[in-house]
């Protein structure tokens, strides 16, 4: 709703943290070129499959 009037950091700064935390920008970028971990790779292979069943039924 306030996308068009305030930046997303200063909406983060103003929400502040959660119990699970709160990605930043700079955590953002840094999570954009770190390299996939297991279970995305093993989610990636499972997608596929997933869907021929969901097909099949």
């Amino acid at each position: 709703m306030y996308r068009d009037l305030f930046g997303v950091e200063l909406i983060c700064r103003t929400l502040g943290a959660t119990d699970g935390g709160f990605l930043t920008s700079r955590g953002y970028r840094a999570a954009k070129v770190r390299p996939a971990s297991d279970r995305q790779l093993r989610d990636a292979e499972l997608v596929p499959v997933i869907e021929r069943i969901h097909a099949d039924n």
